[in-house]
Parts: structure tokens; sequence; C-alpha cells
């Protein structure tokens, strides 16, 4: 797969999809895991909007795991 065919794309239907299967299938996964492992906030917020999750449910996500980092792996 090449860089191209991991990006982010409009077209792409993550409804159905969880959150990690949304970052897995936009090829950003390791980019929030990093910010992740940072306690990088506003770097997981915007890494969590491009899999169309919105603005206040994504800082929730971000708060949530940096607050019990343990729990989600980081």
């Amino acid at each position: 797969m090449n860089s191209v065919d991991k990006m982010p794309s409009d077209r792409t239907n993550y409804n159905a999809m969880t959150t990690n299967e949304r970052l897995y299938a936009a090829g950003l996964l390791e980019r929030f895991d990093v910010a992740a492992k940072s306690h990088d906030r506003d770097a997981m917020i915007q890494i969590l909007i491009q899999v169309n999750i919105s603005n206040g449910d994504a800082a929730s996500i971000a708060d949530k795991i940096l607050a019990a980092p343990g729990r989600y792996g980081y």
C-alpha cells in the first residue's frame, strides 16, 4: 500500500466503524498512537476529526485516554 492509499478519504463511510477501525482504515492509527503516547491532546483531536468524529466527541475521547492512558494501552 503506498502513501496515497493511506490518506483519509471523504468518500470513506465511517458510520459503522469503531474509533480504532476508523483510524486504521484511514492509515492514521500509528499517528494517533504517537500523539497519545506523547500526550499531545491537540494532535489527537485533529486526527480524530479527520475520521469524521465531531470536534466535541474528539475532545472527549482524547480527554478520556489522557485521564487513564494505561487503560487504553498508552
